[in-house]
């Protein structure tokens, strides 16, 4: 853990965090028992995540596979409800991995990469959890499906892969306001006729909430500044 945060720290930043999750709810008429908090946990010690689990918390997200693994299978097996996320882009030849150690994949977003989850499904006999990537702001830089592609990749994950997608992610770009980028999620959702959104960070979280948000994503929040990672 950071010197500069205790376990103190982060339970009452989970605290707060859920206060302002329950008062964006209620002012946008929904349930808060509909919205998860995911918290992002990349680059952070163990003693941080066991931190969090003892003030209750057991839904984790990270970028990296690599990371991952050397943090979380004691964790799991600690904290038998633990529930990790991955948040992060994943490459095909890192499936087995994810596979094996994650329990929600946010980041499908191509046939590759469904073709993958599909063998390792074969072989494994299980699959994670899946949303679609959705890169909302068609940004060349950033990973995901294009809104125009997102439906048809998703009718195709359906009839052709029978991978079951619950929904739908995006990271709106940093310098847009990301209300826009939330409500189009959210419409390309509803049209596909699924519930999950999984939108919304450390700053903008009560929009995405406003918005339909049923997973959102913290970090700096709980856990303060993120410490320096791998490249």
């Amino acid at each position: 853990m950071q010197p500069s945060i205790t376990a103190t720290d982060i339970a009452a930043n989970i605290a707060r965090i859920r206060a302002r999750m329950a008062r964006a709810a209620a002012e946008a008429g929904r349930n808060p028992s509909a919205i998860s908090l995911i918290a992002i946990s990349k680059t952070q010690a163990p003693a941080a995540i066991e931190a969090a689990c003892a003030a209750g918390h057991l839904v984790f997200g990270e970028n990296r596979v690599q990371e991952a693994q050397l943090k979380f299978p004691a964790l799991k097996a600690s904290h038998p409800g633990l529930e990790l996320h991955l948040v992060g882009p994943l490459q095909s030849n890192k499936v087995r991995d994810a596979v094996a150690l994650f329990d929600v994949v946010h980041t499908l977003d191509r046939e590759s990469l469904a073709v993958a989850l599909v063998r390792e499904r074969e072989r494994a006999g299980r699959c994670p959890r899946l949303f679609v990537q959705v890169n909302t702001g068609e940004e060349a830089q950033k990973a995901g499906l294009s809104p125009r592609d997102t439906l048809p990749f998703i009718d195709r994950c359906r009839a052709e892969w029978n991978l079951q997608v619950e929904g739908l992610m995006c990271i709106p770009p940093v310098d847009d306001m990301p209300a826009p980028h939330f409500a189009l999620l959210s419409k390309l959702a509803r049209t596909a006729g699924l519930r999950e959104l999984s939108m919304g960070m450390s700053g903008d979280f009560e929009a995405a909430i406003a918005l339909g948000a049923t997973f959102i994503r913290v970090g700096s929040a709980i856990f303060g500044e993120r410490p320096a990672g791998p490249a």
